[in-house]
């Protein structure tokens, strides 16, 4: 199937690792230009230069994307870079779990990171003949789990937004929807540091899923990409769970 993807623009936070580089690995080999951002500037270099020895133009810079003003400032250099922008992909997570720290940090960088970056890449969204955000957030956001808290709280804050941004934009053509993973193993992730640091956690997470793994990040990356994509063109305010029957409620 011809994703629609090749000479669309995309944007990719938290794009060097993990679920994030899946994401603009996969969305290059469809042919799509790509901006990245992460904290690392190493990593984010590196990276960069990846996904252009794909064949496809590719910008990246380094920052917080709590830091909305640095946020704002990528978007607009992204857009000079790749000549506009059809794609938005919220990724990144301050992955906090407990305490009223972790509260703030969920709120700055998983909620307002996602806002701010749509409310920045909006003009340029306007302008595209194939607008599409997809939002990255959990399993945790439809059900309560260990992530209970903070983590859970702002995932399924997400998907009301991205569900209420496909409603009010569907007029112009935008289209917005969640992906929600489910447990994702990839080294120097979170869930290799738990098998690591607390081995007996990540034995009963394992034992919940009846496929006897966790997910990968291309796993992921498949799901988001195809929905970013125009073969998704009449998708719009799903959520879409991609966690290999670990969860069991059912979605309706």
């Amino acid at each position: 199937m011809d994703l629609g993807l090749r000479g669309r623009k995309a944007l990719v936070t938290g794009g060097t690792k993990g679920i994030g580089r899946a994401i603009a690995e996969c969305l290059a080999a469809e042919g799509a230009a790509v901006a990245i951002c992460a904290r690392n500037a190493a990593e984010v270099e590196a990276t960069v230069a990846a996904l252009r020895g794909m064949g496809v133009d590719a910008f990246g810079q380094a920052f917080d994307v709590s830091d909305a003003a640095a946020l704002r400032g990528w978007v607009a250099a992204s857009a000079e870079a790749l000549g506009g922008i059809d794609i938005v992909v919220p990724n990144v997570s301050a992955l906090a779990i407990g305490g009223e720290g972790a509260w703030q940090a969920s709120f700055q960088t998983d909620l307002m990171g996602s806002v701010n970056l749509v409310e920045a890449a909006m003009p340029h969204l306007e302008k595209s003949a194939a607008a599409s955000i997809v939002i990255i957030s959990s399993v945790s956001g439809r059900e309560v789990d260990f992530a209970a808290g903070p983590y859970g709280a702002f995932k399924a804050a997400l998907i009301h937004y991205a569900q209420g941004l496909a409603f009010q934009l569907a007029g112009k053509g935008i289209r917005a929807n969640t992906v929600s993973p489910g447990n994702t193993y990839f080294p120097g992730g979170v869930w290799e540091k738990i098998e690591q640091g607390n081995p007996k956690l990540f034995a009963e997470a394992l034992a919940l899923n009846p496929t006897g793994r966790m997910g990968k990040p291309e796993e992921m990356a498949r799901a988001v990409v195809f929905l970013a994509s125009p073969a998704a063109s009449f998708i719009t305010g799903t959520n879409l769970v991609v966690d290999g029957a670990l969860t069991r409620g059912v979605q309706f």
